[in-house]
């Protein structure tokens, strides 16, 4: 089991965790909607650090952007197993057929 599985794995045992004892399960508590915007808010975050140039801001903001994408998915009941399926579905297939071939 790689980190982003284990992370993942964390983060989806925090539902229906207690809020006042879990940062994840404070996010949880306030809906999808909310995770959306906090992966929302830390990707912008780092796309700042980038924009910057400073490689320890852009490694600690991608570090919260994974976990926020993490809480992201568990709210929405899509799994890493999911999200890794899709990424081999596309494997060796250029980016431009792929985008090419998505429905309209």
């Amino acid at each position: 089991m790689n980190t982003l599985e284990k992370l993942y794995d964390t983060v989806a045992s925090r539902k229906g965790a207690d809020p006042e004892t879990s940062w994840t399960a404070k996010l949880f508590a306030k809906g999808p909607e909310k995770c959306a915007e906090k992966f929302g808010e830390e990707a912008v975050e780092a796309i700042i650090e980038a924009v910057k140039g400073d490689k320890a801001r852009l490694t600690s903001e991608a570090a919260d952007t994974l976990y926020h994408l993490m809480v992201m998915l568990a709210a929405r009941d899509v799994t890493l197993a999911d999200v890794f399926a899709e990424l081999e579905r596309r494997e060796g297939t250029s980016g431009i057929a792929e985008k090419a071939a998505r429905p309209k």
